[in-house]
């Protein structure tokens, strides 16, 4: 469902059709139809206080992916990871980068000060035909997943267990369709989840041996 090319400063997710997107990304948020999921990886140097992001990156798009659904990442979009699963034949398929720099625990800010943005951006995509409330459901459950993943890593910032990170992004894609329910209890919640545990379970795992050489070269 997901072909993936890394061009960059560009990672491509290229869906095999034109697909409903349910996402909150800078570029293409809500329900969108759209073929094409594209990160944009940058440094903390090349967004400056100020700099009108928004602008700057809605510009990108239209010259390089027009119509795409566009995503922002500092993580090295290099690191980026997959997971899929089949359930009573149905299918999902996941691409995520990870990183936890910008960790936060839910509830509870972290105090604000100069870190890496690693965030968590992901899309993922379903052969099941859905309703837009189903697929608002089957996003809730990739969000859970993710969660999940997250939690299992045991990474701990001052507020607590990191939950995800103050940007994270995800894009669900499935065709439009007559499906009412793609819950926990169903094939296609179980194969979003499971896909979706997957990929960022890599990606953490990653970003953790990543995180650890750093701190060892920085003396930590």
């Amino acid at each position: 469902m997901i072909a993936v090319r890394l061009t960059r400063p560009w990672l491509i997710a290229a869906l095999r059709r034109s697909m409903r997107v349910l996402s909150w990304a800078p570029v293409g948020a809500g329900y969108t139809m759209a073929d094409h999921v594209v990160w944009r990886e940058v440094r903390n140097a090349d967004l400056p206080i100020g700099f009108d992001v928004e602008r700057w990156f809605a510009d990108e798009m239209a010259a390089t992916y027009p119509g795409a659904i566009g995503m922002l990442t500092s993580r090295d979009i290099g690191t980026f990871a997959q997971g899929a699963a089949c359930v009573e034949g149905v299918s999902a398929q996941c691409v995520a980068t990870v990183g936890l720099t910008n960790g936060e625990a839910v509830g509870e800010r972290r105090p604000w000060g100069p870190r890496d943005f690693g965030t968590i951006n992901i899309v993922v995509a379903t052969d099941a035909a859905l309703t837009k409330a189903a697929q608002l459901e089957a996003l809730s459950i990739a969000v859970q997943a993710r969660t999940s993943a997250v939690l299992a890593t045991g990474v701990s910032f001052e507020t607590g267990p990191v939950t995800g990170t103050g940007t994270d992004c995800l894009a669900l894609a499935c065709v439009p369709g007559r499906l009412r329910y793609a819950g926990l209890h169903t094939p296609v919640g179980e194969a979003i989840g499971a896909a979706v545990k997957a990929a960022v379970t890599t990606g953490a795992e990653s970003w953790m041996q990543w995180y650890q050489s750093a701190r060892q070269g920085a003396g930590g």
